[in-house]
């Protein structure tokens, strides 16, 4: 069974920056596509950025530019990078792995950008 714990999300001022880490256990990582969602209060979640096991990378739109998935398979870790951010990037944001035995999903740690 995979775990996922997410870390890193706090309180930011609009233009800032934060690091988000998921760190997993349980599954070999090196197998496993790992993604980053939000989810606001009052709407669906959404995706933000994934991460192939071949290092391959997708970013909605919206944070396009902006953001920076990366992977370490040594440590077992995904990370977002997230700069310039906006009062509208706050949510909770989730990781995701999908490999072997299906779709895991982390806890969430919640952002929140606001001066």
């Amino acid at each position: 069974q995979v775990q996922l714990v997410e870390s890193g999300g706090g309180l930011v001022q609009p233009g800032g920056s934060l690091k988000l880490s998921c760190a997993a256990s349980g599954g070999i990582f090196s197998l496993y596509g790992m993604g980053w969602f939000r989810q606001a209060p009052g709407t669906q979640r959404e995706l933000v950025a994934t991460i192939t096991e071949n290092t391959g990378t997708y970013y909605a739109d919206s944070v396009k530019g902006r953001f920076t998935i990366s992977r370490d398979n040594a440590v077992s870790t995904v990370y977002l990078q997230m700069d310039r951010l906006k009062p509208e990037d706050t949510a909770v944001y989730f990781c995701c792995a999908t490999g072997p035995g299906g779709t895991h999903w982390g806890q969430g740690t919640q952002v929140t950008v606001s001066s």
